[in-house]
């Protein structure tokens, strides 16, 4: 599949069933996803990969972060098994007083993250995965940072789920926007000589 089929044929994916990618395709698709723009290869992320037993802890974590007792809470404890795979991305910015290439201010980090994680969401679709993101309250969660293990300074900035699509026939090409009032082209005055 080519770059621009991918970026006009891939969605959010809602119903993902088996197979995911195993964890050796996932870093090996990381891999490549890790070139994207990235000032000097800092890497300012991680991934934390959630199967099978760590989705049903996940669950129960999502569960207990809603007080109410219902069909909310069972909701949050369902969460997890809407996709073989969660892949939960956590946001590990070098602080900017280090000096030399620790030096980038964080929303340059975040930045470099962003487009790596829409560069993976592009390899998966090229390769027949089907992902949707996922963020929202439970990022902020404490209990859910403990439970995953994040270090100081780290943020979770949301979860990826990954999976095969369940749908029929291939995803229909998105038609491009039209985008031509979101550009400019700056011409400086003429300078007096």
């Amino acid at each position: 599949m080519d770059v621009m089929t991918a970026v006009l044929t891939r969605r959010g994916d809602h119903r993902l069933l088996e197979p995911a990618p195993s964890d050796e395709e996932f870093a090996y698709l990381l891999r490549a996803a890790a070139t994207a723009p990235d000032h000097d290869g800092l890497r300012p992320w991680r991934w934390i990969l959630v199967r099978d037993e760590g989705r049903a802890a996940l669950g129960r974590c999502f569960a207990e972060e809603r007080p109410e007792p219902g069909p909310r809470r069972a909701c949050g404890k369902a969460a997890p098994w809407r996709a073989p795979l969660l892949a939960a991305l956590v946001f590990s910015p070098l602080p900017d007083d280090t000096g030399g290439a620790g030096s980038l201010p964080e929303w340059e980090q975040l930045a470099a993250t962003s487009a790596m994680a829409g560069t993976l969401t592009l390899l998966l679709h090229a390769r027949g995965f089907g992902s949707v993101w996922r963020s929202g309250g439970f990022t902020e969660s404490e209990r859910i940072g403990r439970l995953l293990g994040l270090g100081h300074g780290e943020r979770l900035l949301g979860c990826l789920y990954i999976g095969t699509p369940q749908r029929s026939g291939p995803s229909r090409r998105r038609k491009p926007a039209d985008v031509t009032d979101r550009i400019s082209v700056f011409a400086p005055e003429p300078t007096a000589s």
